[in-house]
């Protein structure tokens, strides 16, 4: 009985009018979304490409001397680019794509800095990092579009039959009301992932078999994982549709509730309340963090001057050593606290804007295409690690010369043999499927949560329908 309910609710659906307008619309965005990409993704690709292997020819180059290795460190850090940015742009135009190795501040005792990571500012507005829902991506389409016409598949599904009489024909026999329920949304359900199905295949058509885009058996998982997404997201506007319409009992007053409620979550909280967010926790600018580092960098090289300034013979090699890493330290941990005032900002903004599910989905759309915040803690992650693994390779290599001072950062101090550029190790940004999953466990639950709160209040608004 539930297949002959859901069968109806289907014929019904695709000869109407809005199942062809909703055919059309979704697959000339997606096509749209698959051209843009073709388009975008081969210049991006080659331009980290030039950056990357530039990097390493310039560390390379280095291997000559191990000092300017240790001084002048591995250069900028360049984050890869994921091939399913189509999926969800994200805040990429927010965020930098590279963290420099830096070496710069006053020096000690006629001797340069020693190399720390800095963390490029590229927002060209600290108030304004809300979800960026204008790009034509997949998660645009999915937020905006899709759960739209669910809406439209919906308002009229108990209302309008009410308003007909059939409902009451159907209820006069013997059929429990759960069956009625499951079929309408079954029905629904499927009216509305036909032309969704039909347009995601032909946006991945395009996109698998062009050269310029190779999706690897990882991103075919997450894709996977994304199609699951979609689903959760377009069953929670199913069933508020169902609710609304059961509760609602008039299809006009259906419709207009169902659009505020959609304006509601679909556009006004995300982008509303991700600004309220953001501007309670605002980080000092980059200039403020710059005249800090600069100012702490300054009271190391005071210390030493006030100490050691005014000896007729210079101090020990070890000594200078000493200072100059003190001066790397503080200065990156100052980097790492204006990196991690922006972090909090960023995540306190995403936190607040959870009570709308097309935000939820923005997160998790973010997470799984390699996009957006979460990608980009991964990335300072990696970069971080290869720090330390550098530093180390650094310390080991001048320890195994029992010539060497082993007082890094003074030119007489270290080693002075050459270095294998083989040797070298080299920076690999990656992606982590499992770091990936933790960080979208909230956010997953949350979505399931409220489908399930929804589902429930779907069927006792149907029970209590009076026909």
């Amino acid at each position: 009985m539930i297949w002959h309910i859901t069968k109806r609710e289907i014929y019904d659906n695709l000869n109407s009018l809005r199942f062809a307008l909703t055919a059309i619309l979704l697959l000339a965005l997606m096509l749209t979304n698959a051209v843009i990409h073709l388009r975008e993704h081969p210049a991006r690709m080659q331009a980290y490409h030039n950056a990357t292997a530039e990097a390493v020819k310039k560390l390379e180059a280095r291997s000559t001397s191990f000092y300017r290795l240790a001084i002048e460190g591995p250069g900028h850090l360049y984050k890869a680019h994921s091939p399913l940015r189509f999926c969800a742009e994200g805040d990429e135009v927010f965020l930098p794509t590279y963290i420099r190795g830096v070496n710069y501040y006053s020096d000690i005792a006629n001797v340069r800095p020693i190399w720390r990571l800095s963390y490029p500012h590229e927002t060209p507005n600290i108030y304004n990092i809300r979800p960026d829902f204008t790009t034509l991506d997949w998660v645009f389409i999915i937020s905006y579009v899709l759960s739209f016409v669910a809406i439209l598949f919906t308002f009229d599904s108990v209302s309008g039959e009410l308003e007909r009489g059939t409902l009451r024909l159907t209820l006069a026999n013997p059929i429990p009301r759960h069956t009625v329920l499951i079929g309408k949304f079954l029905g629904a359900f499927i009216s509305i992932n036909i032309p969704f199905a039909i347009a995601v295949l032909m946006n991945l058509l395009l996109i698998s078999t062009s050269d310029a885009v190779q999706l690897n058996v990882e991103s075919w998982g997450r894709l996977g994982i994304l199609s699951v997404i979609t689903i959760l997201y377009t069953c929670f506007f199913i069933a508020l549709g169902i609710l609304v319409s059961a509760a609602a009992r008039e299809s006009g007053v259906s419709l207009v509730v169902l659009l505020l409620i959609w304006a509601s979550f679909v556009v006004f909280m995300p982008n509303t309340l991700a600004s309220i967010g953001s501007r309670m926790a605002v980080p000092m600018t980059h200039i403020e963090s710059w005249e800090q580092g600069f100012r702490l960098s300054n009271e190391v090289r005071a210390a030493y001057q006030k100490k050691y300034g005014d000896a007729q013979t210079k101090p020990p090699v070890h000594i200078i050593a000493e200072y100059i890493a003190k001066d790397a330290k503080q200065s990156e941990r100052n980097n790492d606290i204006h990196l991690h005032q922006q972090i909090t900002q960023g995540k306190q903004a995403r936190a607040i804007t959870r009570i709308s599910p097309a935000a939820i989905v923005q997160h998790l759309f973010e997470s799984f295409a390699g996009t957006g915040l979460e990608r980009h803690l991964q990335f300072i992650e990696n970069a971080k690690r290869y720090a330390r693994e550098y530093r180390d390779f650094v310390i080991d290599t001048d320890r195994a010369d029992p010539m060497s001072l082993h007082a890094i950062g003074v030119p007489e101090g270290m080693s002075q043999k050459p270095v294998s550029p083989e040797t070298i190790p080299k920076f690999k940004d990656t992606l982590s499927l499992s770091r990936d999953f933790n960080a979208a466990a909230m956010d997953l639950f949350l979505l399931v949560l409220f489908l399930v709160v929804l589902l429930a209040g779907a069927f006792l608004a149907f029970i209590r329908v009076e026909v």
